[in-house]
């Protein structure tokens, strides 16, 4: 039993990884998105479309900071010497799906009067597959 874990546990390393990373990562954004929102804005939880708009930039910034070193060494293991490029790919990638959260969180909070954490949550799960799929087809690439 214990050695069909540990294959499916090396055959997954690197979803298992992400899924670790990932979820340090949606930490580290969420405790700077909340975190403004408490000095800047109060704690509200029904903040406006342009206080969501600059929470959103504060949680994403903060994400990429995070998620780009962690996932080139531990999750993809990049061994890419073009650092700056692979950076700048990952960059953009995280840019498009912070809009995709971005318009959720709109939609969500604004539109529809969900509170704003929950529409954090739920915009999350979007983007967290987006990056996902987009980080191992176009940025961390296997040649």
């Amino acid at each position: 039993m214990i050695a069909k874990i540990k294959s499916l546990c090396v055959k997954h390393r690197e979803i298992l990884v992400y899924l670790i990373v990932g979820g340090l990562t949606t930490v580290v954004s969420w405790a700077a998105k909340f975190l403004w929102n408490l000095a800047f804005y109060g704690g509200t939880p029904d903040p406006t479309a342009l206080q969501n708009t600059i929470l959103s930039v504060v949680e994403n910034a903060a994400g990429i900071a995070f998620a780009y070193p962690t996932n080139r060494k531990w999750v993809f293991q990049s061994k890419n010497p073009n650092i700056l490029a692979e950076a700048g790919s990952f960059v953009g990638s995280r840019l498009l799906t912070m809009l995709l959260g971005w318009l959720l969180n709109l939609l969500f909070t604004n539109v529809l009067g969900v509170p704003m954490m929950v529409s954090t949550v739920i915009a999350s799960v979007f983007v967290v597959v987006g990056n996902y799929i987009i980080s191992k087809l176009l940025v961390f690439r296997k040649n």
